[in-house]
């Protein structure tokens, strides 16, 4: 006579066995340790490097640090209060600000009219991609050098084209009415081509329907790409925007480089004036507070275009 072993609970439901509470947390715990040991390369790193020097630099700012001294004494909100009254601070927050502004706007119209001609499926699509893109992937110095050659006062291509046309030369970088215009063509003709390609892929992606159907009704070129193609890129525009502006108030590089932030003055954003105070006037307490101050600006500004943002979408 044979007899047959009662079926599990696998086997009756044909689903695994649920393990018991305390076996489950072990396996949790177990699985979230493996995960930890995976991310802890990366979270020592960035504490290390990101943390850390935040935490220092925000401690700093409270000090009179210096590089020419080596005791320091706690000072409060004493440089935050210099700051704030600080006439080369606002002079050149104002001239981040209009950066930002006078750059911003055509690095993201520019790029959506490059887009667009590029979308709309002219010949030769890999010339016009690639010269579009190509100067975006040049460092900083080899840009600075190239455009310091155009815009040389006696021998730049940019005066020998106004003399061509009758014009009387501008000096590009040593006029303070002009300068800060010299730097934003500079940056729109050098960073464009990223904001072009985020355009391009936003477009490549809307789907022909709505433009074809536009098309059959009658509507024109003009009409389809106001009413149809650019309510679809709101989203993409939102985010060109939002980066370029965030990218414009963090300028540095080109500025540093091409004028050290003359002339009088004049293309100097905070950023350098924070470099100038803290490695030139070895006052590293007073450039972290001012450095701070232009960060929690950098955050409102951030919030409130997601703010926006998110209202529009």
């Amino acid at each position: 006579m044979t007899t047959t072993a009662p079926l599990g609970a696998e086997e009756r439901t044909g689903s695994p066995a649920v393990p018991p509470a305390g076996r489950r947390t072990a396996l949790a715990r177990l699985r979230s340790g493996n995960g930890l040991v995976f991310v802890l390369p990366f979270l020592l790193v960035f504490g290390l490097f990101m943390v850390w020097p935040i935490v220092q630099g925000l401690w700093m700012s409270f000090t009179d640090s210096s590089l020419a001294l080596r005791d320091t004494d706690f000072v409060g909100f004493d440089n935050y209060t210099e700051a704030f009254g600080d006439p080369d601070v606002w002079s050149s927050l104002g001239n981040t600000v209009f950066f930002t502004v006078v750059s911003s706007v055509p690095l993201v119209l520019v790029a959506l009219a490059m887009a667009l001609l590029v979308h709309s499926g002219l010949a030769g699509q890999w010339v016009w991609r690639l010269s579009f893109f190509a100067p975006y992937l040049l460092p900083v110095t080899v840009v600075t050098l190239i455009w310091t050659w155009l815009y040389q006062p006696e021998l730049g291509m940019a005066n020998q084209l106004l003399d061509t046309l009758g014009m009387e030369p501008v000096g590009w970088l040593s006029d303070e009415s002009v300068a800060m215009w010299s730097v934003a063509a500079l940056t729109v003709w050098w960073t464009v081509g990223f904001n072009f390609l985020l355009y391009l892929a936003a477009l490549q992606s809307l789907p022909a329907t709505f433009d074809e159907a536009a098309a059959l009704d009658g509507a024109g070129a003009w009409r389809r790409l106001r009413s149809i193609t650019l309510p679809q890129l709101r989203r993409t525009t939102g985010l060109v925007a939002m980066l370029q502006v965030l990218a414009s108030l963090k300028v540095f590089d080109q500025i540093y480089i091409l004028t050290k932030g003359g002339p009088n003055g004049s293309t100097r954003p905070v950023l350098e004036y924070v470099y100038d105070v803290g490695f030139t006037g070895y006052r590293l307490g007073y450039a972290s507070a001012v450095s701070y101050l232009f960060f929690a600006l950098i955050v409102v500004v951030s919030l409130v275009q997601l703010r926006l943002f998110r209202r529009e979408v």
